[in-house]
């Protein structure tokens, strides 16, 4: 941990590239199981070159921060993660000093001067890094997720400015925290709120929408390895189907994998004639669609709609 009390900008973080080029990127992402399009790697790759943090938007459940995992086991970095909220603040978010330790300290010390005593208290020891700061100070490489970044209300984006400009904090009592490598920086959003343009400005930005029939083939291929190609086919052909509706919550590619592995629990060892045995063939029954809706929807009007709009047999 690098530690002055000159202006932030007055000094700068050193970046230490991860990834050689695009295709390293695609080829290393790949091997961890996360399946990227041309936009992703080109982005991982800038935000790590460049050293900016990236903004990644786009829908619930299309591997905004499985991306952040991905980056952190190609890399061999470790992951610090900061879920955002509503209601988070800076203690929870930056940093807080250990009060309970300061009094203890401070009992046990006896009557002292207070220069001496400040001196003593405001130190690393009671000091309780969260994760931005955590981030921040480490040396090893280091990928830092704030996730879900419009959870978190307007006032936290102050906070973020600071840290994502200059890779530094700021601590009264003991001066300024400096990065002295640049973390990869990944912010997540879901769009349930419009962020400020002055963070916007700071990111680079990636937008990951639900992938196409064939590429969502392939992630199913590569998380259920074990499902038959015909079957992983009308799993992303019904998925596809659902996202079509009018439905509160569209089903996610993580929903899509975990019905690929539900079709395979209930073949396995069903009986023969049984709506889960005609799965080995490709075939999902309309009344197994129906039993396991929910699965992939979790909201019960869009149970509704899907059996209405699905002609769905329930018996």
């Amino acid at each position: 941990m690098t530690r002055d009390t000159r202006p932030a900008a007055s000094a700068e973080s050193t970046i230490v590239p991860a990834f050689g080029s695009v295709d390293d990127v695609a080829q290393r992402l790949t091997a961890t199981g996360y399946l990227p399009d041309a936009a992703t790697t080109t982005a991982t790759y800038l935000a790590d070159r460049l050293g900016k943090p990236l903004l990644v938007e786009g829908p619930a459940g299309v591997g905004k921060t499985e991306l952040a995992k991905a980056i952190a086991a190609a890399t061999g970095a470790d992951l610090v993660r900061l879920q955002c909220y509503e209601g988070l603040d800076e203690a929870r978010a930056l940093y807080e000093w250990n009060h309970a330790k300061q009094i203890l300290h401070i009992q046990s010390t006896g009557a002292r001067d207070w220069a001496d005593t400040k001196t003593d208290i405001f130190s690393a020891e009671f000091l309780l890094p969260r994760p931005l700061l955590k981030a921040i100070s480490r040396t090893e490489p280091t990928v830092l997720l704030i996730d879900e970044v419009d959870k978190a209300e307007v006032d936290m984006e102050g906070l973020l400015l600071e840290v994502l400009s200059d890779f530094a904090v700021s601590i009264p009592e003991m001066g300024t925290v400096r990065a002295a490598q640049r973390p990869i920086v990944i912010l997540t959003s879901n769009a349930a709120r419009e962020l400020s343009e002055a963070l916007k400005r700071r990111c680079l930005y990636l937008y990951i929408d639900f992938p196409d029939a064939a590429r969502e083939k392939e992630i199913l291929a590569s998380r259920v390895p074990d499902l038959p190609e015909v079957l992983a086919a009308e799993v992303v052909r019904i998925i596809g189907a659902l996202r079509g509706l009018d439905i509160r919550k569209k089903p996610s590619v993580s929903e899509t994998i975990d019905w690929g592995n539900t079709l395979l629990a209930l073949a396995a060892g069903a009986p023969a004639g049984s709506p889960e045995a005609k799965l080995a063939n490709g075939r999902i029954d309309d009344s197994l669609i129906a039993r396991t809706l929910g699965v992939v929807l979790k909201h019960r009007p869009d149970l509704a709609t899907a059996r209405k709009e699905l002609k769905l047999n329930q018996d």
